[in-house]
C-alpha cells in the first residue's frame, strides 16, 4: 500500500475528485492548507487561473507581519497560498494510475500547481471491523 499526497489548488479539488472516484478511489482526506513553494507566496500564482492577466499586477497584498518578521529584520513579509491538501491510500499496483489522475486535472503549466509526494504505508486497521491491510482501505 502507497499514501499519495497531493497539495493542489484550492479551485481544482472538485475536479480532482471526480477524476479518484471514476477510477474507483472515492476514499480519502482533505484538508484545507496554507503554503509557499518557488512562488514564494505570491498569491497571483494561486489565482492567475482564474483572474486575467492584468489584474495580478495591478494587485497591492499587504500582509500581517509574523511575529517573528517584527522582532527580525526581513526585506519583506512571507505570504502564503491556500491550498487543499489531499492524502489518498492506495494499493501498489495503481499509485501511477492515480498519480497520473492527479496530475492530469491539475496541470496547468503555471507555478503553484502544486505537489504530490508517495509514501509507503507499513498496514491498515478499520477501527469498526478489525478488517487490516488492504481489505481496510478497500
Amino acid at each position: 500500500m502507497k499514501e499519495i499526497t497531493a497539495i493542489i489548488r484550492r479551485d481544482k479539488l472538485p475536479e480532482t475528485k471526480r477524476a479518484l472516484d471514476e477510477l474507483g478511489y472515492p476514499s480519502m482526506s482533505i484538508q484545507s492548507v496554507e503554503g509557499r513553494g518557488k512562488q514564494k507566496g505570491a498569491m497571483c500564482a494561486e489565482m492567475d487561473s482564474e483572474l486575467p492577466d492584468q489584474f495580478c499586477t495591478a494587485v497591492k497584498l499587504t500582509p500581517t507581519p509574523s511575529t517573528y518578521a517584527v522582532e527580525h529584520t526581513l526585506p519583506k513579509a512571507a505570504l502564503y497560498v491556500p491550498k487543499r491538501y489531499l492524502t489518498i491510500v492506495v494499493p501498489d499496483d495503481v499509485v501511477k494510475t492515480v498519480v497520473k489522475a492527479i496530475i492530469k486535472v491539475n496541470a496547468t503549466g503555471k507555478r503553484g500547481d502544486g505537489k504530490i509526494f508517495v509514501c509507503p504505508i507499513e498496514t491498515a486497521v478499520r477501527v469498526r471491523t478489525g478488517e487490516t491491510g488492504g481489505e481496510a482501505i478497500a
